[in-house]
């Protein structure tokens, strides 16, 4: 396209839910309530983790990383929704768009690189159970953590870099609640190819491969239950993997909805749905998920409250 028809886009429309006006009083209120319910959860699960010396191990290390990263991955786009919502302004400049573009793409690809290392760690629990503190040793733990961050990032800039190049014409309305890449590039004047070209190859590495590595130990780990001769051991070795994989089921399932089964197949309104369950529902079940179905989060909630009352009763007598 000749530059002539090109211009300068200072910010973007974003359509936001497709709801009705009359709807948006609820919705907000549903919406805030489950936001605030993801930061406390997910800020309360790294603090049991933190101060019970019992979890102090690689399982609970990951999934601390894990509940921080759904903090984050949360505020890069609930609470501009909750503000659009409010203040019927469905504006965000262009540098606020490329910028929640960024975080959101590097907090889905971390959960996707830290719900891989806990599949491995569950792996190696119950295939190599002798061996298990010495092949998940700190070192290893730091490593997956640090390498889990730094290629989250670099996925990240490398689409952040290239959409930068872009041109974008005068229509800026994104049909979205946020700004999504697939969104802003259908925007674009420009020829988008090699945007497509680095989305599949870094979709293959940040989600595919991913995902066949948790199929693949979750292969081994069943094949390893099967030979457990007790009932009461395969119950023990399930209870350890249920939490991790229904998380999994939820998130994957979301987002295999959405990239694989796109607009051009279904409505843009139920992608939006699905996007809202994997950037908004799954952060909020986590910690219910992680804490409900794990006697150790259990016990140290119940060790953590019996805490606070006696501390609450002692600044009672105090006054």
């Amino acid at each position: 396209m000749r530059p002539e028809n090109q211009s300068s886009v200072s910010h973007f429309l974003l359509r936001g839910l497709p709801i009705r006006p009359e709807q948006q009083g609820a919705f907000f209120a549903l919406f805030l309530a489950m936001y605030l319910t993801t930061e406390l959860g997910n800020l309360l699960l790294i603090l049991l983790i933190r101060l019970d010396a019992r979890l102090h191990t690689p399982m609970y290390f990951f999934l601390s990383h894990l509940a921080c990263s759904d903090i984050c991955f949360s505020s890069v786009t609930v609470p501009k929704m909750l503000v659009n919502m409010q203040t019927q302004d469905q504006s965000i400049p262009y540098a606020g768009c490329v910028t929640q573009m960024y975080f959101f793409i590097v907090f889905t690809a971390l959960d996707n690189f830290l719900l891989t290392s806990m599949a491995y760690d569950r792996y190696v629990a119950i295939c190599h159970p002798l061996h298990y503190m010495t092949i998940m040793r700190e070192g290893l733990c730091i490593l997956l953590i640090t390498g889990s961050w730094l290629l989250s990032c670099a996925n990240a800039l490398c689409h952040t870099l290239l959409l930068a190049q872009l041109s974008f014409c005068d229509d800026n309305t994104i049909p979205h609640f946020f700004c999504d890449l697939g969104a802003l590039l259908k925007l674009s004047c420009s020829d988008t190819s090699v945007n497509e070209l680095v989305i599949f190859t870094a979709g293959l590495a940040v989600i595919t491969l991913p995902l066949i590595c948790i199929l693949i130990s979750y292969g081994r780990i069943g094949a390893t239950i099967l030979k457990v001769p007790s009932t009461k051991g395969i119950c023990k070795a399930l209870s350890t993997c249920g939490s991790h994989l229904t998380v999994v089921s939820l998130y994957y399932g979301t987002i295999i909805w959405v990239y694989l089964f796109p607009s051009s197949n279904t409505s843009s309104d139920n992608n939006i749905i699905a996007t809202v369950m994997y950037t908004v529902v799954t952060p909020m079940l986590n910690p219910f998920i992680y804490s409900l179905r794990n006697r150790d989060m259990k016990g140290a909630l119940e060790k953590l409250i019996n805490r606070a009352t006696v501390l609450s009763q002692e600044l009672i007598h105090l006054t």
